[in-house]
């Protein structure tokens, strides 16, 4: 579907054009068209080729999705794949934004996420002198806006964390803990997926050999590898946290069935003197001289009874009961 179709002469917008003149305007000094679209079908990303000249190995991997973020070069032409996560109902879900970026256009593709990029495009209309660079500071201001997406993101996994670490000695809670604590690393790992491969590839954007597209831009790019490399990092302590997290709440529930070992062996010992005391008197031998006494009976119910007490004030001393 398509989104808006605009075309740009010297950082200033020209007009609203339709998708048949976007070669007329192509052809015009210090002129660029920025299209967007979103949920783009088969037949609008073939029309976008034929307009733009896109490389038809991009043009095939916006079209099959399930990218792994990346840049790609194309002879004059930057194929850049970009993941989109959005929070809904406490899950992660991933989108994909595929952004074609010419020396006098830029195509973006919005697949799978209903967050739009209109307040980019009011942003850089908003500095002229910006979007007179071109397609490339676009670019950036593209990269920039799904990078500042992940920032809340991560501080809400912080706050989570946090949460979680605050329950970890809390007695009965480590079963639970743990559940949690894997739903977050599935969620970090998520967000390891969108943020590390991304970091590699924006490197190539403002070191070494940079793309003739991102020449006027390269400074611009350099930040948002900065922003890249702190959430990567970032990630990387949550990730620690939580796996040192997880192997202390496996630790209490350790030491939870320790303490529940040694109530049962305590127990079983109380009433072990007190089987071993009634299965000799219930012998029944003739010769057995309290089975003829008086107070043979009460006296053995004394002995067990003392012995138990004895035992159990042992065990409570030595605190397995």
């Amino acid at each position: 579907m398509l989104i808006n179709c605009v075309a740009y002469q010297r950082g200033h917008k020209l007009a609203d054009i339709p998708v048949e003149d976007i070669s007329e305007y192509l052809a015009k000094p210090d002129c660029f068209v920025w299209v967007a679209l979103k949920d783009a079908t088969p037949e609008e990303l073939a029309k976008m080729k034929a307009e733009f000249g896109l490389h038809e190995l991009a043009v095939e991997d916006a079209n099959h999705g399930h990218q792994r973020p990346k840049v790609e070069e194309y002879d004059d032409e930057l194929f850049v794949v970009m993941h989109l996560i959005d929070e809904r109902d406490g899950k992660l879900e991933a989108g994909e934004v595929h952004v074609f970026a010419g020396h006098n256009y830029i195509l973006s593709v919005r697949n799978g996420s209903k967050r739009d990029f209109l307040g980019v495009r009011a942003r850089c209309e908003r500095e002229p002198k910006m979007l007179a660079q071109g397609s490339g500071y676009v670019l950036y201001a593209l990269m920039d806006a799904v990078v500042d997406r992940y920032f809340p993101i991560i501080d809400k996994l912080e706050t989570e964390l946090e949460a979680l670490e605050e329950r970890i000695f809390t007695k009965g809670a480590a079963r639970s803990n743990i559940r949690r604590l894997y739903r977050l690393k599935l969620k970090v790992t998520q967000l390891k997926h969108a943020v590390t491969p991304l970091m590699d590839a924006t490197g190539k954007l403002h070191s070494g050999r940079v793309p003739e597209v991102c020449v006027r831009s390269r400074h611009y790019f350099r930040d948002v590898y900065d922003h890249l490399s702190r959430l990567n990092t970032t990630l990387d302590g949550i990730r620690d946290t939580i796996a040192t997290a997880i192997q202390v709440n496996l630790s209490m529930v350790a030491i939870d069935q320790t303490e529940i070992g040694k109530r049962l062996a305590a127990w079983a010992g109380i009433f072990a003197v007190a089987t071993a005391c009634a299965g000799i008197w219930g012998m029944n031998f003739t010769h057995m001289p309290e089975l003829q006494w008086e107070y043979g009976y009460p006296m053995a119910l004394g002995i067990i009874a003392t012995l138990s007490g004895v035992l159990y004030w042992q065990f409570k001393k030595a605190r397995w009961l």
